[in-house]
């Protein structure tokens, strides 16, 4: 039911039990106070948050032995509570005091707490976390890792988009550079018949991977009697500047589909398929049957189906998937398998080649309101708001990034489940992974979908729980996790952050004083990542020639920056590497700063060691730019012939190998 349903409330008391800040100071400094008007949209739009009579907090987090008492009103005597995890109770007793004593014996996990009336009505419930006192830290000292956009990646085999085998080929190239890791930009499942969508931040979903990045020639059953006869296509979607993200669709899934019907037909090779379907269980098969209703219903999103599968439900999962369609269903799920399979080899090779992160993966903010996600999460994603960001320097009019984020009353009703599912299907495969946008855990910015983002709201997360899943979650996986903490900054978020282990994101463009000097390279975090720039912002080469401003301003948008503002930058970062006695000024000179800072992690962008200009997305356009399209233009064969391997080298000593036991 939606929050805005019932009476006897004004508009803004459901606001703050909802958790929207009734006014806010934007990044140029402007103070907004909500109206009813503004409120209004984004009330509705948020699932009622549970009311708790006797429980104080709606999540209890437990991270050591002075926490683990739990408050409770006075009216609570008496009363008979539990714990319990899934259906067995672990524990129980009567309320004879102002806190529930938990037993101490409890593990790393998650639970519930129930209070029960003397009928066995259940009274009051909520979540408990038992977490451990911090996220994984790595066992590594300072070490560098490449990121690359893995679809751009160009090859003399690939089928016109970069794909798992080129992942295999740049860890072994690069294994040997000294790289402790490859970065990639988000790997989640796009919508795959929507070749413009191709943003890898703006998911179908984060749960799954996207097929278009399987080589076909690794699928099992693949025919090359098949592929001998795609020769002129596969000739053709190579050629291009730009990724053909319609003509690979179309090529791939035709191979996609020819392996799987020789699959199907060679029982001896389904064991290990079935295998994966056991283990990811209903989630997968609910993803599968979602893209079979997808297909049959067009473009429409899902809100406007038919009845019956606007939600999805176990009968209707088993009728699709059992019925006359269970062949689609399959198919989905064995591209799923393949691109698991593909993935996994790389992380297993990373681990082999000695890289001690392997693979870095982007996490997106949110997900499309019409993908997978959002239909099976439909009270803790809400869909008809859209997460942004309201005007600053750099965006003037505010942004809306088109995303359906989680919402706080969903998540904790669901013990925080979806949340848990989004952050294992990253850390399977990783050593360490970006969430997107960090200050999501804490508050999101909420638009109304098809609205201004000058009409927007922050609304609050449950920071602390959301810090609690994920220390159980990096502990439990041996995964980093990094928070791109960028722009503004709320008060003690960082410290907030760094309690719990989540590691910081520096981008040396941004690290400046208020005098614009560049900070010393001795001043940065330790536990942090650290790079020059990101896929957001301009390349070394762009930002040293300027060509970014020019770009933005011939699609008029205002860069943020004027030329000379710029200058004065280039300036400052040449005295700063003056400073540090670094003698190249290039990008190799930054290399060798970055690698000086005590940042265990530095992410050297394979774009700038090829010195490119263009950056791989201009926020705020659509088809103004090729954003998400650009190919490499030199081939990963080529790679080593094109790079300065002993400068690199010689700019990355500061950077040691040396492994330490540090859980």
């Amino acid at each position: 039911m939606p929050s805005g349903s019932g009476s006897g409330m004004t508009i803004h008391s459901k606001a703050q039990d909802l958790g929207i800040n009734l006014d806010f100071v934007d990044g140029l400094g402007r103070h907004h106070l909500l109206d009813d008007v503004r409120l209004r949209p984004i009330v509705d739009g948020l699932p009622s948050p549970p009311h708790h009579r006797f429980l104080k907090h709606p999540v209890v987090i437990v991270t050591n032995a002075d926490d683990f008492s739990v408050p409770v009103g006075a009216e609570a005597n008496g009363v008979f509570w539990r714990l319990v995890e899934g259906h067995t109770v672990l524990a129980q007793g009567y309320i004879s005091s102002a806190r529930i004593d938990l037993p101490r014996w409890i593990s790393v996990g998650t639970y519930r707490l129930e209070l029960e009336s003397e009928k066995g009505g259940i009274l009051d419930s909520v979540p408990v976390l038992v977490t451990p006192e911090r996220a994984y830290q790595g066992s590594f000292e300072r070490v560098w890792i490449l990121s690359v956009q893995l679809y751009a990646l160009t090859s003399s085999r690939n089928w016109g988009i970069g794909d798992f085998t080129d992942l295999v080929s740049l860890i072994e190239l690069t294994s040997d550079w000294g790289c402790h890791g490859i970065g990639l930009n988000p790997l989640h499942a796009l919508f795959d018949d929507r070749p413009l969508e191709c943003s890898p931040y703006a998911p179908n979903s984060r749960l799954f991977l996207n097929p278009l990045y399987v080589d076909p020639e690794r699928v099992p059953n693949c025919s090359r009697v098949w592929l001998k006869r795609q020769r002129e296509q596969l000739d053709r979607v190579r050629e291009g500047e730009l990724v053909d993200y319609a003509a690979v669709a179309e090529l791939k899934f035709a191979a996609f589909r020819h392996a799987f019907s020789r699959f199907r037909r060679d029982h001896a090779a389904q064991a290990e398929f079935d295998l994966f379907r056991e283990e990811r269980g209903q989630l997968l098969k609910r993803y599968a049957c979602f893209e079979v209703l997808r297909r049959q219903f067009g473009p429409s999103p899902w809100w406007s189906w038919p009845d019956e599968w606007r939600r999805p439900t176990d009968a209707g999962i088993q009728a699709i998937s059992s019925g006359s369609r269970r062949e689609e269903v399959k198919f989905v799920e064995f591209m799923q398998w393949c691109a698991a399979s593909q993935l996994q080899s790389c992380a297993d090779l990373a681990a082999e080649r000695g890289m001690t992160v392997g693979l870095y993966l982007d996490v997106a903010v949110g997900v499309q309101a019409g993908g997978f996600d959002a239909w099976n999460e439909q009270t803790s994603i809400s869909r008809a708001l859209s997460v942004g960001a309201p005007p600053d320097q750099l965006n003037t009019a505010g942004q809306d990034w088109g995303l359906a984020g989680f919402n706080a009353a969903g998540l904790e009703a669901s013990d925080f489940a979806p949340f848990r599912e989004m952050l294992r299907a990253s850390m399977r495969f990783a050593g360490a992974i970006r969430l997107d946008h960090v200050f999501g855990l804490s508050r999101l910015y909420l638009i109304p979908a098809g609205g201004s983002p000058l009409q927007g709201a922050y609304v609050k997360m449950p920071l602390q729980a959301l810090l609690g899943v994920i220390a159980q979650e990096s502990v439990s996986q041996r995964c980093i996790i990094i928070g791109e903490d960028l722009g503004t900054v709320p008060d003690g978020f960082r410290e907030k952050l760094a309690d719990w282990g989540v590691w910081s994101y520096k981008v040396m463009m941004f690290e400046r004083g208020n005098d614009g000097a560049f900070i010393e390279a001795s001043k940065y975090a330790e536990n942090a990542l650290v790079t020059f720039t990101t896929h957001d912002l301009a390349s070394f080469a762009g930002w040293q020639t300027h060509s970014d401003l020019r770009v933005k301003r011939e699609l008029g948008i205002e860069p943020g920056e004027t030329d000379a503002e710029r200058t004065d930058a280039r300036h400052a970062f040449e005295w700063k590497l003056g400073e540090e006695h670094i003698a190249v000024k290039n990008f190799i000179g930054a290399v060798e700063f970055l690698a000086r800072t005590p940042s265990r992690i530095l992410a050297i962008a394979l774009d700038d060691l090829i010195e490119l200009r263009d950056q791989p997305n201009i926020p705020g356009t659509l088809n103004e730019h090729p954003n998400w399209r650009r190919r490499t233009p030199v081939r990963l064969e080529d790679l080593g012939g094109c790079i300065d391997l002993d400068a690199l080298r010689h700019a990355l000593r500061g950077r040691c190998n040396s492994v330490h036991d540090n859980p």
